[in-house]
């Protein structure tokens, strides 16, 4: 079937806005990434003499580069709407954040819809395969701390020793306060089947949403990051705030991703944004860390449980196009989560005025020595 001159132009203006988008984005890399480097490299001796306020300066800086990461989907009309429980208010407590994974846009959509928590984003620490390391943003994940975790059962058992090492050297030594994992290990369509095999196996609930969650991983942070005795209390209202003092893990946010359709987002397309303007929808149930079970048995059922109930989640939402309501509520309430556009394209032109800065610093310098 031939193609019209208006579907061909169609094509033609989304061929050049993704080349055009995908140029700025190279450009935005090659400015933001390389700053955020010598920044932090020029700030070296506040590290020895200051290490608190380094590394505030350093959050302030990441969390910069997640909002460019961000402004990319933003600007594409890729937006987010918020349910269930408000984490703002547990914004400023220690948290573990346990999400569903379909793509890598998943990732970009926690960027963004975490951008208005507060300290979250800056503060914060994220578990993510070790591929991760080798890509453009590998370079600024180690620098802030991230963990890189392999895959596979050969490695389980050493990556769990290296975890509690890592959270044990840099969690609360760069004050840190969320922590985010996806326990299903990889992405939904790569995992399902095996994750049903074993399903099937063991008796447990046919999932097609969402796979059935490794426990290591989320043991290991509640081993190394609870305190002895926590006081968490549920999520809401000034309950939660009164327990913002409390030292160590308090909360444990169960976060459910949902795009439209059961359509995810990858990183190609929010690079590219050559598809049309999409909500993606983020639920979030928060469970004090005390009522989370430490022995092993008893958390693997917890953590099943909670995949469960993503199950469930995501299916009303795939039927109705909204998340069910709260339990003893008649209607669910959504938050849509907003970005300033101001703010973005301050932020995007400090990383090129930067980025231009120590271009002509390194220039002059050169100048100077040859």
């Amino acid at each position: 079937m031939a193609m019209s001159l208006e579907q061909a132009q169609r094509v033609g203006y989304t061929c050049l806005k993704a080349l055009l988008r995908f140029a700025f984005m190279v450009a935005n890399n090659l400015v933001a990434i390389p700053s955020y480097v010598l920044y932090l490299i020029v700030l070296q001796p506040l590290r020895i003499l200051d290490s608190k306020s380094f590394w505030y300066i350093e959050g302030v800086l990441f969390k910069w580069l997640l909002a460019m990461v961000s402004s990319w989907g933003w600007w594409a009309g890729y937006t987010v709407v918020e349910w269930g429980d408000d984490v703002k208010a547990v914004s400023e407590d220690e948290a573990m954040v346990l999400v569903n994974h379909q793509a890598t846009g998943d990732v970009c959509t926690l960027m963004m819809c975490l951008q208005d928590k507060g300290t979250v984003v800056r503060q914060m620490m994220w578990l993510m395969d070790h591929i991760f390391k080798y890509t453009n943003f590998g370079i600024v994940s180690l620098i802030h701390g991230d963990f890189f975790i392999r895959q596979g059962r050969a490695h389980r058992d050493q990556q769990l020793v290296l975890l509690r090492e890592h959270l044990e050297k840099y969690y609360r030594s760069r004050n840190r306060k969320w922590i985010v994992l996806f326990p299903e290990g990889g992405f939904l369509r790569k995992r399902r089947e095996t994750s049903q095999a074993f399903a099937k196996k063991n008796n447990l609930p046919f999932l097609k949403h969402v796979t059935l969650p490794r426990i290591g991983a989320t043991q290991v942070i509640l081993k190394t990051l609870v305190a002895p005795q926590e006081n968490g209390t549920p999520s809401g209202g000034d309950a939660v705030r009164k327990e913002s003092k409390s030292k160590g893990l308090q909360w444990v946010i169960d976060t459910t991703i949902a795009y439209p359709k059961a359509e995810p987002i990858d990183i190609q397309t929010w690079i590219l944004g050559y598809r049309q303007p999409t909500v993606t929808h983020v639920h979030y149930r928060i469970f004090p860390v005390k009522d989370v079970p430490a022995e092993p048995e008893a958390l693997t059922n917890w953590l099943y449980q909670r995949f469960i109930e993503k199950e469930d989640l995501l299916t009303h939402f795939y039927e109705t196009g909204a998340f069910p309501p709260p339990e003893g509520q008649t209607k669910a309430i959504s938050r849509e989560m907003t970005l300033s556009n101001l703010w973005l394209v301050a932020i995007q032109s400090f990383a090129f005025l930067s980025g231009g800065m120590w271009y002509c610093l390194f220039q002059y310098l050169y100048h100077c020595l040859f």
